[in-house]
């Protein structure tokens, strides 16, 4: 039986800031991302890996995308909503909705975020993702995993936190692809991603994910095969 692959991502426009997110080239594996404007002022965004290749996570990547999009509206669309609680509840649906999928386990790391744009906050549950990174006027900041990936067990329950973002902040997610994107047996890592987001000052969230694409291909020397190597970034303007 054939499966479809994930619907494209309809990213919004915010005020005072910018959200982009960018594959290079094909996706080959698991990396999808999604948003969702659930109210006049709140944007919700996952960024999810798959286990496996496309043939094999087919099954799931829909399913999961459309779990996500029909959850995120009704959890957060209430001004009163509680954004933590909200992402706490997201969680508990998406990873039900991938072990139903896969009858079983079957391993998601994923980011989840909400994003108020009138107190300019950013809650999120880092489910085993790659630390999401913040930068200020001084240094970056880590967003380290608040849960076990999804897919994994039933029963689990995740923690969310909550983050204010300034003026000119910017804050990124990458791939597994990129952290272990590789030049021989040296990789890329994540030290290379912070000092990358140390020397830019993009205004735009669609360059500063292009810009880190380049970065990773250059380092390589070649075209990423090796999996898929995505960035998904959120700048506040000046």
């Amino acid at each position: 039986m054939p499966f479809d692959d994930p619907l494209q991502a309809c990213i919004p426009a915010i005020r005072d800031g910018q959200m982009a997110a960018v594959y290079y080239g094909q996706r080959l594996c698991g990396d999808i991302y999604d948003f969702v404007r659930v109210n006049p002022h709140r944007v919700v965004f996952g960024f999810f890996d798959v286990a496996g290749t496309l043939e094999k996570n087919r099954p799931i990547a829909l399913p999961l995308q459309k779990r996500f999009r029909t959850e995120a509206c009704e959890l957060l669309v209430a001004d009163d909503s509680n954004e933590l609680e909200g992402l706490v509840q997201l969680w508990i649906a998406l990873n039900a909705a991938i072990m139903r999928a896969a009858a079983g386990v079957h391993a998601c790391p994923a980011f989840l975020g909400c994003y108020d744009e009138e107190l300019h906050t950013l809650a999120y549950v880092n489910s085993g993702h790659t630390p999401g990174l913040v930068k200020d006027a001084e240094n970056i900041r880590e967003l380290n995993a608040t849960a076990l990936p999804l897919g994994l067990f039933s029963h689990s329950v995740p923690d969310s936190s909550l983050i204010a973002l300034g003026p000119r902040q910017t804050m990124l997610l990458v791939s597994k692809g990129i952290v272990e994107a590789k030049h021989r047996s040296d990789e890329y890592g994540l030290d290379r991603v912070k000092q990358y987001l140390q020397e830019v000052a993009f205004d735009s969230a669609h360059e500063t994910c292009v810009g880190l694409l380049a970065r990773v291909r250059q380092f390589m020397g070649t075209a990423p095969t090796h999996n898929d190597v995505t960035a998904l970034s959120l700048v506040r303007s000046r």
